[in-house]
């Protein structure tokens, strides 16, 4: 018989968060901060110093996702005077919520998702509007830039869905992390890497499959798509069991000098870290 998997303590999963946050970045990302390189005019200690004072809000037990967000943007906010966490925040806070519950994890995200409602937009808008993502535009319905306060977070993010990948992962159950993510980390792990290079293989499975949202943002959707195909043809035959780091670096380096910031597959990448650590943490078979 399978055993019921056990719900989380707030504690356990502002750890688990810090953990995926700090191995991230020990994973070298081409185009991102990374321990290897800085860039786009921020450096490691900015996200570290990220991860440490957004996990107690991530993790409150009993918040709401809005409240998740809202508290870890502003307190990331207050410490490093920038956004260094808004994507992660968004993708991390339903499933740390989720992981209270004493369900299977997609099972239980799924539930907290149906019931986001109207304060959890509320809260997420005003997130938005503190960190001021590069790119955000206009939008003619549930402007986040408007003053009246948003419908559903869940309605919110289906407007978005067509144009930004983490707002589809909130009407899509988080397919991408599970179907991309997980599928590229436990496909990393049957080859050998070590922890490092299971991250970047993950980054690369998104940047392969998924036009970057952050790039199509600040670039164009047009440039977004170019750089999924550059970096399926550079990068797609690379070996990491051999730890290419000097063939990653110059794609990294041609990236940061056009200004190329891939963050939307950074942020699913901490997502996928962490996802994979709740289920581990919980006592589920992920497959």
């Amino acid at each position: 018989m399978a055993t019921q998997p056990d719900a989380l303590s707030a504690e356990v999963i502002a750890d688990l968060y810090r953990d995926a946050c700090l191995a991230e970045l020990d994973a070298l990302k081409v185009g991102n901060v990374h321990a290897y390189a800085a860039g786009h005019r921020m450096e490691v200690a900015d996200f570290v110093t990220s991860a440490e004072v957004s996990a107690p809000h991530l993790a409150k037990h009993g918040a709401s996702v809005g409240e998740r967000v809202r508290g870890g943007v502003e307190a990331t906010i207050a410490a490093v005077g920038q956004n260094t966490n808004l994507g992660i925040l968004l993708l991390c806070a339903p499933l740390a919520r989720a992981a209270e519950a004493p369900n299977g994890l997609r099972r239980s995200l799924s539930q907290v998702l149906d019931a986001l409602d109207e304060s959890d937009g509320t809260d997420v808008f005003e997130a938005i509007r503190r960190a001021n993502p590069g790119g955000l535009g206009k939008a003619e319905r549930h402007d986040v830039t408007a003053d009246a306060p948003p419908v559903t977070l869940r309605a919110a993010m289906a407007e978005a869905a067509s144009r930004d990948r983490i707002a589809r992962a909130y009407v899509t159950g988080f397919a991408d992390l599970f179907e991309v993510g997980l599928t590229a980390l436990m496909a990393a792990r049957a080859q050998g890497l070590d922890a490092p290079w299971t991250a970047t293989a993950v980054h690369l499975a998104f940047l392969r499959e998924i036009p970057d949202s952050h790039i199509a943002r600040k670039h164009g959707l047009e440039t977004a798509e170019a750089i999924r195909q550059e970096t399926a043809a550079t990068l797609g035959t690379l070996d990491l069991r051999t730890q290419p780091v000097e063939a990653l670096l110059a794609y990294d380096r041609s990236l940061k000098a056009a200004g190329i910031n891939p963050g939307t597959s950074a942020d699913f990448t901490v997502a996928t870290l962490f996802a994979d650590a709740l289920i581990t943490a919980r006592g589920e078979w992920l497959g």
